[in-house]
């Protein structure tokens, strides 16, 4: 694709708003989609899943299993030069909707007083067995 402006040939690969892929440095999951996308000053995360990175399983508890997956969602936050309070959207799918005490309890850990717009779904099975998996939108700000 090249766009022309003012007469200059401009790559998308050269214009600010052409997506720009985000993985964070030695990753060793060859899955089919990348940790997140960035378009413009927004930043769109792929879900995240909370396991336990020697295993590749769900950690012991569910309060572990959601600080790895909200340290996971800071790591590529940060790998984006952004922070949990870019955040402007969260979804958070859950194996078991009876742990959403245990996910706010670490939640709450991660953010200032106005946190982002959320839903917390009932999804059943997650990959791996997992408990949580949650995917973001973040507006660098």
């Amino acid at each position: 694709m090249t766009l022309v402006l003012a007469g200059t040939p401009l790559t998308a690969e050269q214009s600010s708003t052409s997506p720009q892929v985000i993985n964070l440095p030695g990753r060793s999951v060859a899955a089919p989609f990348s940790d997140a996308v960035l378009a413009g000053n927004t930043l769109y995360l792929a879900g995240r899943l909370g396991l336990d990175p020697e295993t590749g399983r769900p950690p012991a508890t569910a309060v572990q299993e959601a600080r790895n997956v909200l340290d996971g969602i800071q790591a590529v936050l940060s790998e984006a030069d952004m922070t949990m309070n870019d955040l402007v959207s969260v979804q958070v799918f859950c194996s078991d909707v009876s742990m959403y005490g245990d996910f706010n309890q670490v939640y709450r850990e991660y953010f200032d007083d106005d946190p982002p717009a959320r839903a917390f779904i009932g999804s059943g099975t997650l990959l791996f067995g997992a408990r949580f998996e949650v995917v973001g939108i973040a507006v660098k700000g």
